[in-house]
C-alpha cells in the first residue's frame, strides 16, 4: 500500500511535527504512569478469511492500557508539565468516557482532582469508572453543551482544560503508541507496511502517524471513523477543521464534535487518507477479535480492524498492518448486544 499523504492545510502553514526524539524523550517521562502495552499476531482460519490469508495482522494492544484506553498517555503528557498552583486548583474536561477514565486517574495519581463534563448519553460502566479513580462528574445535554460548560469551570474555577484530543503535549503522549509499535514488531523480526488507527478527533491518529512515518517513512498510516461521526474525514474533505452536528453510531468514544487546528494540521500532514465504517463493520470486527483474539473490545477499539477487513481489505491485500486496539472499557451487557447486532 503506497502512502498519499495530503498536502499540508491551508493557512499559516502545516503544524510542528514531534521528533522521534522527543517522542522518546516523552515516553521516558511517563515511565510506569502507562504501560507498554502488548504487540502480537492476529491469526487464525476466520482472520484469514476476514482479511486474505496473506495479510499478516499485528494488533498493538492498547485496550490493556491503564484505565483500559490509550487516552493517559496524552492526559499525563500534558499534566505532568502543570505547576503545584495548577495542580492544587485541578483540572478539568470533557468526555464520552475514556477521557474521563483517564483523567481521574491521572488526577489521582499527581494527588489532584479532576472535573468532568459528559454528556448524558455517556455509558454507565465508563461512568462508574471515572468515579471509582475519583472522578467528579457533571452532565449534560451533549458534547458540544459540554465544551461550553467546561471553559466555564476554567474560568470560574481556575481548572486546567486538558483537552482530549487537541494539542502538542497530546499528540506527543500518544506517538508513543506508534514508537512502541514499531520497534515491537521489529524486535519480533518483522516490519510494517501499514498502519491503521481509529480517530475520534484525531489526537491518537495524529500522534501514531507522527511516529510511524518518521520510524517508517514508505508506510501508509490510515485513520478510521464511523460513519456516524466523520468529522476528520469532512475535514479533509474541506481542508479546514469542520463539525458534526450529532453523532450517530455505536462508537460513541470516536464521537468528537468537531476537530480542532493542531490536531487536524498534523493529521493532514501525516496521514495518508481517513477512511469511514459502519456499524455493522464494527461489530463484525468485535466478533473477530472476541473469536480470534480474545479480546473484549469497546466498538472503537474495533474500528481500525473494521477498516482493515472491509473497505482496505483488497489494498491491504498481502500487507504487514499493523492494528491499533484502541480501548476496551465497555459492559458485559452492552457488549453482549453489539455482538448480537442488537
Amino acid at each position: 500500500m503506497t502512502p498519499t499523504t495530503s498536502p499540508p492545510p491551508d493557512g499559516p502553514g502545516p503544524p510542528r511535527v514531534p521528533t522521534i526524539e522527543e517522542i522518546r524523550a516523552n515516553r521516558a517521562r511517563l515511565g510506569d504512569l502507562v504501560l507498554t502495552t502488548p504487540v502480537r499476531r492476529l491469526e487464525g482460519d476466520a482472520v484469514d478469511a476476514a482479511v486474505g490469508a496473506s495479510t499478516r495482522i499485528w494488533l498493538k494492544e492498547e485496550l490493556f492500557q491503564k484505565t483500559g484506553s490509550f487516552k493517559p498517555r496524552g492526559a499525563l503528557s500534558v499534566m505532568l508539565d502543570l505547576d503545584e498552583a495548577a495542580l492544587a486548583r485541578g483540572v478539568t474536561g470533557v468526555s464520552a468516557g475514556n477521557h474521563a477514565i483517564s483523567l481521574a486517574y491521572s488526577a489521582r495519581i499527581l494527588h489532584t482532582t479532576a472535573k468532568i463534563v459528559m454528556p448524558h448519553s455517556a455509558d454507565p460502566f465508563r461512568v462508574e469508572l471515572c468515579a471509582a479513580y475519583g472522578g467528579m462528574v457533571e452532565f449534560v445535554e451533549d458534547v458540544h453543551v459540554a465544551f461550553d460548560r467546561a471553559e466555564e469551570i476554567v474560568r470560574r474555577e481556575g481548572r486546567t482544560m486538558v483537552h482530549p484530543f487537541e494539542g502538542p503535549k497530546t499528540a506527543l503522549g500518544t506517538a508513543g503508541v506508534g514508537l512502541e509499535l514499531v520497534e515491537q514488531v521489529r524486535a519480533a523480526g518483522d516490519s510494517l507496511d501499514a498502519v491503521v488507527v481509529a480517530a475520534g478527533g484525531g489526537g491518537l491518529s495524529a500522534g501514531v502517524a507522527s511516529a510511524v512515518r518518521q520510524l517508517l517513512p514508505e508506510a501508509a498510516v490510515v485513520a478510521v471513523e464511523p460513519e456516524g461521526a466523520d468529522s476528520l474525514h469532512r475535514s479533509f474533505a474541506s481542508g479546514r477543521p469542520e463539525a458534526i452536528d450529532a453523532v450517530r453510531t455505536i462508537a460513541d468514544s470516536l464521537g468528537a464534535p468537531r476537530c480542532e487546528p493542531y490536531s487536524f494540521g498534523l493529521n493532514r500532514l501525516m496521514l495518508s487518507e481517513v477512511v469511514l465504517v459502519t456499524d455493522d463493520q464494527i461489530r463484525d470486527a468485535m466478533r473477530l477479535l472476541f473469536s480470534a483474539g480474545k479480546l473484549v473490545t469497546e466498538p472503537a477499539g474495533a474500528a481500525a480492524l473494521a477498516a482493515v477487513m472491509h473497505p482496505l481489505r483488497d489494498r491491504l491485500d498481502g500487507v504487514r498492518v499493523g492494528v491499533v486496539v484502541c480501548g476496551a472499557n465497555i459492559g458485559a451487557e452492552q457488549f453482549a448486544r453489539n455482538l448480537r447486532g442488537v
